[in-house]
């Protein structure tokens, strides 16, 4: 079976894109198998993941999500927006404000053009918890996210670090996302190394969202809008403080960025 692709990558973080509205892809003839082999750098094409558009009743589209050790993963902020760019150059919607649902429920997001590149401007999810020790602070933006304030990011062993805290069963018995983060007021430095890619990535977008809430808790007199350095590039988060330990509007910011477009041969 040969399938058309295309490759988009948000700040670093890449992914595999497939338009499925004609649900040539299904269960019986695509699994964990293919979509492992389409992420592999070396055998396939190379991705942190790979995402479908499928046609949704109520909705732009639905976007289905994958790790690229091929299992099905939680909702990734850079692929939600590399998807809308995607979507828009498939015509599977009209306009620059989208409604599309994923595996953590709806979001809208806005897509825009500035020096000839895209950009989208992602709605996530509303964080309605937050866990705060004095070593790191932990909370979910559609994904699990472990945060630690560190001096500097560029000293942080990320992987081996990383790894012994996302398989921590004792603490995280479904695994975790982690980052470490350096603060400059309002600018923040952020690696991530994360779960379902099992290596540090060069941006994670719930992960620069959720470090972003975390810097402003432990510093509440910081502004709500932050500037993200990541390996891969700069992002911007803005929110909505709701109570004292949940938050509401929360906007992902960036590029979108096409990367090449092929066809592949399934076995």
């Amino acid at each position: 079976m040969t399938i058309n692709f295309q490759k988009y990558q948000g700040t670093g973080n890449d992914f595999v894109l497939i338009d499925n509205r004609n649900k040539k892809l299904t269960p019986e003839n695509f699994g964990q198998k293919q979509i492992a082999f389409l992420c592999h750098r070396r055998f396939g094409i190379g991705a942190d993941g790979l995402m479908l558009v499928e046609k949704s009743e109520l909705y732009d589209f639905e976007m289905k999500y994958y790790n690229s050790d091929g299992n099905l993963g939680s909702m990734c902020g850079n692929g939600g927006r590399c998807i809308v760019a995607f979507a828009k150059k498939v015509g599977a919607f009209e306009g620059n404000i989208i409604r599309f649902i994923a595996s953590d429920g709806e979001h809208e997001a806005q897509i825009y053009e500035s020096d000839n590149q895209i950009f989208v401007k992602l709605k996530m999810q509303d964080v309605s918890e937050i866990i705060e020790s004095e070593i790191f602070t932990f909370l979910n933006t559609g994904s699990p996210h472990h945060i630690e304030f560190v001096e500097n990011t560029e000293l942080v062993d990320v992987f081996t670090k990383g790894k012994a805290i996302r398989y921590d069963k004792q603490a995280y018995p479904n695994g975790t996302n982690v980052n470490f983060v350096q603060v400059a007021g309002n600018q923040i430095n952020v690696r991530t190394y994360e779960r379902g890619v099992e290596d540090e990535t060069y941006s994670c977008g719930t992960g620069v969202v959720a470090s972003s809430i975390a810097t402003f808790v432990k510093n509440p007199s910081l502004k709500n809008e932050f500037e993200i350095n990541t390996k891969g590039g700069n992002l911007k988060v803005s929110f909505s403080p709701k109570t004292e330990n949940s938050f509401e509007n929360i906007w992902l910011e960036g590029a979108a960025t096409f990367v090449f477009e092929g066809n592949i041969e399934l076995l």
